[in-house]
């Protein structure tokens, strides 16, 4: 449909791609575009533009500054008439889009040179659109594409329930193709890659996006036979998802209650040897007990020994990972709730002598043996750390032999080209004694 409108003298024209067809943006196309993709919402796009006035004045121009402009679209960074505008474009496309004051700057308008209730007009380029960056450190391992955007604001967060269509594709091959319901942060149990998860938590209801995955992001795709360090492609709808309750919205009942749940879980996760999930649901009973203060006797040491339990099962699953400085930090706030904690004493001296910290390692295996004379793993830990530290000693020892060794050997060197020196100048200079001629007066 086009649509026109006089202002004055000047005439209006274009397709009216407003969503309500109200004529609040038109758009004329100057240049066809290429391909058959068109930018989305979440892209990060690249434009030139030139903004002026219905009366020709411009205003703004990336083309005058050679500076293209960079956004990311259907995020409002932008003014309302270039998230719709833009979300029509193909790469290469010039188009003129008119927009009126309520898909501008409205009745404030915009410093000196956009009056209030001004009708602009955009003549603008796209260079390029890419999807969106979802990964924690940015290096592009997680890209998404909106195909569909979703329903209203809600995302699914750690521990939520969802509901899932996914389509996997790798060299233009179906590898995975199903309708799954799972639990977020326990996605690896049905062979869910890390990086749809992962997105999952940034999607609404109904949303259909392409994830293009790569890097540590396709971990759980080695179960369909896909080659190492490959990029693969998914297609993902999140068809339905109830959020687990943030803390804020428990009582400090139900925090308990949860801390329970949670703990029953984790300890599952942790047999099956699901060690990181395991953290996970540990690290949450920690933080809901951060603020709570229990009145009833009876639920300070329910809390007491949540907040033991995590600290300590956290300990314990850094060591099975071998991530000994994590240990360390999980035992130190073990330790600062029960200071003769066997366990958290026995595990920072196992993560202490993998770290070859051997003086404090025996110092941790000598206060469990206090606490516990029976222990037989603090006693033979003991004997390894003693071992570990002899062995040490030795090669330490025999290190600093070899450097003295070498250095006294270099000396002796040093000493006998001194020598050699020293004898050569004496026979050059006797030679020189022998050849110069004595003058005399």
């Amino acid at each position: 449909m086009t649509s026109t409108e006089t202002n004055e003298q000047i005439t209006l024209k274009g397709e009216d791609i407003s969503p309500e067809k109200d004529g609040g943006v038109l758009k004329e196309i100057i240049k066809e575009g290429h391909g058959d993709e068109c930018a989305s919402a979440n892209d990060r796009v690249t434009v030139h533009y030139v903004g002026t006035l219905l009366d020709g004045t411009k205003f703004d121009s990336s083309r005058d500054r050679n500076d293209k402009f960079q956004f990311n679209l259907g995020k409002g960074e932008v003014i309302k008439a270039w998230d719709i505008g833009v979300a029509t474009m193909k790469r290469g496309e010039i188009c003129r889009l008119t927009c009126k004051p309520e898909y501008a700057y409205g009745e404030k308008g915009s410093g000196d040179k956009i009056g209030p209730n001004a009708t602009l007009i955009f003549e603008v380029e796209l260079f390029d659109f890419v999807g969106e960056d979802l990964s924690d450190d940015k290096d592009q391992s997680i890209i998404r594409r909106t195909l569909r955007k979703g329903e209203g604001w809600a995302k699914p967060n750690e521990d939520a329930s969802v509901e899932v269509m996914l389509k996997g594709t790798h060299d233009n091959k179906v590898f995975d193709e199903r309708t799954v319901s799972f639990t977020i942060g326990e996605g690896f149990i049905h062979n869910i890659p890390e990086g749809v998860e992962h997105a999952l938590t940034k999607m609404t209801k109904n949303e259909l996006a392409r994830l293009t995955l790569k890097s540590k992001a396709t971990t759980g795709v080695e179960k369909f036979n896909i080659p190492k360090n490959s990029t693969v492609q998914y297609d993902v709808t999140l068809l339905n998802f109830e959020k687990a309750k943030d803390s804020w919205q428990l009582s400090d009942a139900e925090k308990l209650e949860q801390c329970d749940v949670l703990k029953k879980r984790a300890a599952e996760l942790f047999k099956d040897g699901h060690y990181r999930a395991a953290i996970k649901k540990y690290s949450t009973i920690a933080s809901y007990l951060e603020a709570p203060n229990y009145s009833e006797e009876e639920d300070k040491k329910k809390a007491a020994d949540f907040k033991l339990t995590a600290q300590s099962n956290i300990a314990l699953c850094h060591l099975k990972l071998n991530e000994h400085a994590e240990c360390l930090r999980a035992c130190e706030k073990a330790l600062e709730l029960d200071a003769k904690n066997e366990k958290c004493l026995f595990r920072r001296g196992q993560s202490h002598l993998a770290m070859s910290n051997y003086e404090d390692a025996l110092k941790d295996f000598q206060e469990v043996l206090k606490l516990n004379s029976s222990n037989s793993a603090a006693k033979q830990s003991i004997q390894t750390c003693r071992d570990q530290m002899k062995a040490y000693q030795q090669k330490e020892k025999q290190l600093y032999a070899n450097i003295f060794a070498k250095m006294a050997k270099s000396s002796e060197k040093t000493d006998e080209q001194a020598s050699n020196g020293e004898s050569k100048t004496n026979e050059e200079n006797n030679n020189n004694n022998e050849e110069t001629p004595t003058t005399t007066n």
